[in-house]
């Protein structure tokens, strides 16, 4: 999996599903416990009755990529940005920091957007760019079409079908928590589509205003990505000019078309 696409596809299926949450009406107990047989079932069709609402997302996120096995750390933060204009919709993630392990945190400026068609990666540290074509441009992909390739996209993907990929646990939050968030924990059936990519995928909600506040994801060689997302604003305005990326005349620059793209075999 082409690292850009696993990155948006994690930081995305918080912001696609997850996010329907905000508007979803709470049903049932507001703490649910194992001795409530229903409460998986509302909290999914919470997040899927919601699914058609969002129209723009942003939030600022903190993101980290653990490497146990060789003992690695790799941490970001950035701002990612969701909108959705007429038919198409674009996703735009602004890293502006990196820490390696325990060194000090640098500043490192790079940039993923995609916009239906293409899907930009822009490194102002490497000074590269690169855009990858994914559909054709009379046949623009949702982002969240993107997102369910590589992850399951809570309240795009139904029940039923998450089921057959997942066995799913809605874990209960001790009450005594000072934001009790409601966390819901995915391991990843033998003969699901993801088994190549994750063994487990845990959401958690917070309660209080029903927005994602972190997703963890392990994979089968033990990697683990971890993301905390805060300050989220929900169906603000956005200006469609964030969705444009400006690549200086100096950075090299190179163009994957869908035809060439096709033929690749993906690396992790």
């Amino acid at each position: 999996m082409y690292k850009s696409v696993t990155i948006a596809a994690l930081l995305l299926s918080l912001a696609a599903g997850l996010s329907r949450g905000a508007a979803a009406s709470p049903a049932g107990p507001s703490h649910p416990t194992t001795s409530d047989p229903n409460a998986l079932d509302r909290v999914l069709k919470n997040l899927q009755d919601k699914a058609g609402e969002l129209k723009t997302y942003q939030v600022n996120m903190d993101y980290v990529f653990k490497q146990p096995l060789v003992e690695s750390q790799q941490r970001r933060t950035g701002v990612l940005y969701y909108a959705k204009f007429d038919t198409r919709s674009s996703l735009r993630i602004d890293f502006q920091t990196l820490q390696q392990d325990q060194e000090k945190p640098q500043t490192y400026k790079q940039q993923y957007l995609f916009d239906g068609v293409w899907l930009w990666e822009v490194d102002y540290q490497l000074e590269t760019a690169t855009r990858r074509q994914l559909a054709e441009p009379n046949q623009p992909l949702d982002a969240f079409s993107l997102a369910s390739k590589h992850l399951p996209v809570l309240g795009f993907s139904k029940a039923e079908d998450l089921r057959q990929q997942f066995e799913i646990e809605l874990v209960p939050e001790p009450a005594t928590q000072p934001a009790p968030r409601q966390h819901l924990h995915l391991k990843v059936k033998p003969d699901s589509v993801y088994k190549d990519d994750y063994v487990t995928i845990d959401f958690w909600i917070d309660r209080q205003i029903g927005l994602p506040a972190e997703v963890k994801a392990v994979t089968p060689e033990e990697d683990v990505y971890e993301i905390k997302l805060t300050d989220p604003k929900v169906n603000t305005a956005l200006d469609r000019k964030l969705f444009q990326i400006g690549v200086p005349d100096k950075f090299s620059q190179s163009v994957i078309p869908l035809a060439k793209r096709a033929q690749d075999k993906p690396s992790r």
